[in-house]
């Protein structure tokens, strides 16, 4: 018998925060037989799991000429993103009926694959939820691990700031420099968050909202390193106390995402204070560490020497919300969209 084939579809482009049921919407009107569904030679049917939602999205909600990392969602088309799912039905050698993979998902119940696409196969011999591997063992993760190793060059004693730290990037970056025994600071836009910073090990935990940045930067540090996930007027307090030739690790500015943004009036202290700067984007680091987060990260979290916490919205139906929840900031921890159960 056939069943819903649920999709999230990106309906128009947003000028300020995204909108559910204006900027995204969900669409239950397509039908999929699981029995007869033709599978090409190579490819595959997966039900998808559960779903990633993560700040970068908002950049991908623009016009289509635009260029980013990242191509742009298409108006009339499902959104996409790192999503969990397991097969169903495969004529694949690599994908095996059963398998669980991960990677770029369109958000949609079930998902026909002509070939392998960015998926891989997910062994999960700690057995984790799978949850975990769109958020913890997944893209965010790895964003935190990857830069870290090849950015920070940290050394033990020196003073590490972590702006938007208990997200799920910043959250593991105040647990990669506690393990090599930096001091750090962090900050996040609610009590609740602060509390959980202080309880995964920031020495110096603040509310941006109720607190003023550059006191207590200039209190706690001069600062070593600065992850920064929020730019704005927070990357411009960390360049104020920042030390002489301190390492910033520019993973994104989320303050910009929906008000275009504003500029840095002091980056001369780039000059002044030999900051080294380092943008990156995950997926160009990742041929060099994938192998080794695969090995490491998930028996750290199985351990429980990384500690995750996650925010689980549910259906297809929720997407808008966890989207516009992200944006504003308003989730307590990784933003994650159960779909389905196996």
């Amino acid at each position: 018998m056939p069943v819903t084939n649920g999709k999230v579809i990106f309906k128009s482009i947003p000028k300020g925060y995204p909108e559910p049921g204006k900027t995204v919407v969900y669409d239950d009107s397509e039908k999929i037989d699981l029995e007869s569904v033709p599978i090409p030679d190579g490819g595959f049917l997966v039900k998808t799991l559960y779903l990633s939602v993560d700040p970068y999205m908002r950049g991908r909600m623009r016009e289509p000429d635009v260029k980013s990392y990242a191509p742009p969602f298409i108006v009339g088309q499902p959104i996409d993103g790192y999503g969990v799912g397991v097969v169903l039905k495969s004529k694949s050698s690599e994908f095996k009926q059963g398998a669980h993979v991960y990677g770029t998902f369109k958000h949609q119940n079930y998902i026909v694959f002509h070939n392998r696409s960015d998926l891989i196969v997910l062994d999960n011999k700690q057995k984790l939820p799978w949850s975990y591997y769109v958020g913890a063992a997944g893209m965010p993760g790895k964003t935190a691990y990857m830069a870290w190793k090849e950015y920070s060059s940290a050394k033990k004693g020196e003073t590490v700031f972590v702006s938007g730290g208990a997200g799920p990037v910043g959250s593991f970056v105040i647990q990669f420099a506690k393990m090599d025994g930096c001091k750090v600071i962090a900050s996040a836009g609610s009590d609740e968050k602060v509390e959980f910073m202080k309880s995964i090990g920031a020495d110096v935990a603040f509310n941006y909202k109720t607190s003023n940045t550059l006191d207590v930067l200039n209190k706690h540090g001069p600062i070593d390193i600065y992850w920064d996930n929020v730019g704005g007027p927070t990357l411009e307090a960390a360049l104020e106390a920042a030390n002489v030739n301190a390492r910033f690790i520019e993973c994104g500015m989320i303050s910009g995402y929906n008000t275009g943004g504003a500029p840095i009036k002091n980056i001369m202290h780039v000059i002044a204070k030999s900051i080294s700067m380092f943008g990156f984007i995950v997926m160009r680091l990742e041929h060099k560490y994938d192998d080794q987060f695969y090995k490491e990260v998930p028996e750290l979290i199985a351990s429980g020497k990384l500690k995750v916490r996650e925010e689980v919205w549910e259906g297809l139906q929720s997407v808008g919300d966890a989207i516009l929840a992200v944006q504003k900031g308003t989730n307590k921890a990784k933003a994650v969209v159960h779909v389905a159960d196996e």
